[in-house]
Parts: C-alpha cells; sequence; structure tokens
C-alpha cells in the first residue's frame, strides 16, 4: 500500500491506491451489529392476554313493510294482501325463530278501523316489535 506523505512538498502525486481499511473496519462493525441482534428479532414477547368470551351475535331481524291506503287496501312489502292473507302471513313470521319488525305506514286518511284491525291480527299471531312509519313535518 502506499502512503502518502506531508513531509514531502515537491511530490505532490495523487494516491494512486484506495485506503480500503476505514472500509472494512465499518463491514466488521456492522457485521457484528447483525450477528447481535439477528436472534433477539426471532423471539417473541410473551404476553398473558385476557380470557375473554364472545357471544355469537344473533341475526338482524327482517322487516315487514305493511301499508294501508287512503281506500284500505293492505300491502304486504308492496303487494296487495286481503285481511285474511295478511293474518295468515302474520302467523307464518311469529312462527321464524327471530321475529321480524313490522313497520306499518298508514294513509293519513284512512279509517282507524283498519289500522286497528290490522293491529289486533298481529297481536294474535303473537308479533311483538310494530312500529309507525310517519314522515316528518316539513318547516314552512
Amino acid at each position: 500500500m502506499a502512503f502518502a506523505s506531508f513531509d514531502n512538498k515537491s511530490a505532490s502525486a495523487p494516491m494512486a491506491e484506495i485506503n480500503m481499511v476505514p472500509l472494512i473496519d465499518v463491514m466488521l462493525v456492522l457485521l457484528v451489529i447483525f450477528i447481535v441482534t439477528a436472534p433477539l428479532l426471532t423471539h417473541s414477547v410473551k404476553l398473558e392476554l385476557p380470557k375473554a368470551s364472545a357471544q355469537v351475535n344473533p341475526p338482524q331481524p327482517e322487516k315487514v313493510e305493511f301499508a294501508i291506503d287512503a281506500a284500505g287496501t293492505r300491502y304486504w312489502n308492496g303487494e296487495p294482501v286481503t285481511r285474511e292473507e295478511a293474518a295468515t302471513r302474520f302467523a307464518a313470521e311469529s312462527a321464524k325463530p327471530v321475529q321480524p319488525e313490522l313497520h306499518l305506514k298508514a294513509d293519513q286518511e284512512v279509517a282507524y278501523r283498519f289500522v286497528a284491525e290490522t293491529l289486533a291480527d298481529a297481536s294474535k299471531a303473537g308479533l311483538t316489535k310494530v312500529g309507525f312509519v310517519s314522515e316528518p313535518e316539513t318547516e314552512k
């Protein structure tokens, strides 16, 4: 290896070889760091996680859209039905393991008799989840 000398002012020739000693030192230090840290990366941290019991989420109940128009015609999810057909469908729905929600929409001009009959038929069938659907008032 050739080393440059600072004593000789007349010889201003550039150094012809690369000094490899600092590069080798850096590589050896990196090698030692990787050898030490590699086994640490394979070990996991031992934790005692809490035990919890989870219950199965019950299936969401279906909903039945039941509408009564101003003439007293009954609609089951948009399909016209008679009072007797509605009563048999109420009985079939109440026999399911998860009872559906009954959303009752009634026209404001409909006679209360039709709404009362529908509620009585649903109650006789055993449906307990009945809700009235209305439209909110608009501010003027």
